[in-house]
């Protein structure tokens, strides 16, 4: 697949690996890759008798930002509501490209960047890198990391005493002593970037205030984000053209979603109705998100209540585990996250609907353009369980961050914000252009408003120099601008139906004593609904939670809520 735009759940590179980072991450599975159960960062306040452990809020919180100065320099097509991504809908025109950098505001000096890095990395010395280098105006030095490890390198890096000027972290790889070592390692960002000090750089400043407010940590704005929509990024993805062949109308609740469920359902005949449908079960049924820290944690009737602690959460495994026992699951989802990859089975139509990252709208719409025309993938609306509007929870909105030494100059960290400036670029602009596409005629040709990738765009283009910062979520297809349209209005109808938590927007770390608690839960979850356990196993194992630290672990919580007030919204 040669990707030829950006989304805004695969904005931090463009290409196929983001989107795999942010399914995961939403699957809460060890790297989450769009969002799974590992500790965030430790920040100021809410120490628990040394044990460790707070909040990113904090009364001086507002005084740490960055002001916030929107971007004119170009006018998206669909503007932001309700949590969404901004949206670009028109074919484009390199002669109308904007400027957002006009003059090079780095000084000439050397950066090294570690970042996680997912394919083959290319050669330091290549077309794009010389060229993002010269119109920054910085050398950037890239020690790029194998992205499935990451962890493991970041961990023996950020131990030494060798650390990179820059260093890529993403929310999911921050468990163990990470938090600990961002603080004790990392550069204090805020007499360049808080309040208006931002404004030497507009594209920083840009930024939204939500993303920049994760960026707090350790009583101090440490961390350089890339913006995501809060909006869920996990969408019931469906088989359209099927649809309107076959008269099916897509469900409007869960009975709704069962029956169609039977009506497409024919072993005998290779044809399943769907995959493990647990994520949107979670979602139906009004189920807080569990993707990060803190999980599911909600202030209810004047009570913090974990979402593992309703019936809602039982509700939604208990129809997710009819729908495994009635045969109505493809085969291939029993086996789990190991499952192999939805794509080729869902384009022989062996089954119709999966939830995946929203990037894979686009994705397999570009890969299937040419080999199926007739083939349509498309977003259901989520549904309330029982027919109603569904009740969804906001996302974070920002989860990948980019760290500078302590040890830094004044010098470097000049150059590691001219570096972001860049990359921060609005969508239309050339900056944007580079920083994603690379250069013309060499990375990438251009034929009727649509940018392809040339083979060398897709060996030297990828998750580089996007990875320090981002501009704001956006969504992008000129290839398949309808699909960039559906993508947006997908969100923003469902960003009408989204709150946020009582821990919204906060980075949480708690206590060290506490990190492993909840570790088995993801693994009863998918016994259960594949029936090798029982409800039953899910209420054992809540209580056990509850005496081995859980009822404690909500006073933590409380105490932080007390402390810093809350978001939700």
């Amino acid at each position: 697949m040669t990707p030829n735009a950006v989304s805004a759940s695969a904005a931090t590179s463009g290409t196929t690996p983001p989107s795999r980072r942010s399914f995961l991450a939403s699957t809460a599975v060890a790297a989450a890759a769009v969002a799974g159960g590992m500790p965030l960062l430790t920040a100021c306040g809410g120490s628990d008798s040394g044990s460790g452990g707070g909040s990113s809020a904090g009364k001086d919180e507002k005084k740490l930002l960055p002001a916030h100065v929107a971007s004119d320099v170009v006018a998206p097509d669909i503007p932001a509501k309700n949590g969404s991504a901004i949206g670009f809908t028109g074919r484009l025109d390199l002669a109308t490209l904007k400027t957002s950098v006009p003059r090079k505001l780095g000084k000439g000096g050397k950066v090294t960047v570690m970042s996680p890095f997912w394919g083959s990395p290319p050669k330091g010395d290549n077309a794009y890198y010389r060229a993002m280098n010269d119109l920054i105006g910085v050398d950037v030095l890239w020690q790029n990391q194998d992205g499935n490890t990451y962890d493991q390198k970041l961990g023996a890096v950020l131990a030494s005493s060798d650390v990179p000027d820059v260093v890529v972290v993403p929310s999911w790889n921050m468990g163990g002593r990470i938090p600990t070592a961002i603080i004790n390692k990392f550069a204090d960002l805020g007499p360049y970037l808080s309040g208006d000090r931002v404004k030497e750089y507009p594209n920083l400043a840009a930024i939204p205030t939500d993303a920049w407010q994760r960026c707090i940590i350790g009583g101090a704005l440490r961390g350089l984000p890339q913006p995501t929509p809060y909006v869920t990024g996990i969408v019931p993805l469906y088989r359209k053209d099927v649809f309107d062949k076959e008269g099916y109308r897509v469900p409007r609740s869960a009975d709704e979603f069962t029956a169609l469920c039977k009506e497409i359902t024919n072993a005998r005949a290779r044809r399943w109705a769907c995959l493990d449908m647990k994520w949107t079960a979670f979602q139906a049924f009004g189920v807080m998100s569990g993707s990060e820290k803190p999980l599911g944690w909600n202030l209810v009737d004047g009570k913090l209540v974990n979402r593992i602690e309703t019936e809602e959460y039982l509700e939604a495994l208990e129809w997710t585990r009819k729908l495994f026992a009635a045969g109505y699951v493809h085969p291939d989802a029993r086996m789990g996250k190991n499952a192999p990859d939805p794509g080729p089975k869902f384009a022989a139509g062996e089954f119709l609907i999966y939830p995946n990252n929203i990037s894979q709208w686009w994705g397999r719409t570009a890969e299937q353009a040419t080999q199926n025309p007739q083939f349509k993938i498309w977003g259901m609306d989520i549904f309330g369980h029982d027919g109603g509007h569904p009740r969804l929870w906001a996302e974070q909105p920002a989860g990948v961050f980019a760290y500078v030494n302590k040890k830094a100059p004044e010098s470097v960290i000049r150059d590691v914000l001219a570096v972001a400036d860049v990359t921060a670029a609005p969508y239309g602009t050339k900056e944007y252009m580079l920083t994603n596409y690379g250069v013309e005629g060499t990375h990438y040709t251009v034929k009727n408003g649509v940018p392809v990738k040339t083979t060398q765009g897709n060996n030297e283009v990828m998750n580089a120099y996007v990875m320090v910062a981002s501009p704001a979520a956006t969504v992008a297809h000129p290839d398949f601008p309808e699909v960039a349209k559906a993508q947006v209005e997908w969100q923003q109808r469902m960003g009408a139906f989204t709150r946020k938590s009582s821990f919204w927007g906060q980075m949480i770390t708690e206590p060290s004593r506490y990190t492993n608690l909840g570790n088995d839960f993801e693994q009863l979850e998918d016994d259960i609904t594949r029936g090798r356990k029982k409800i039953s196993d899910m209420q054992q194992a809540v209580s056990d939670w509850k005496s081995k630290g859980g009822d404690k672990l909500r006073d933590w919580y409380k105490k932080l809520l007390d402390e810093n007030g809350t978001a939700a919204g």
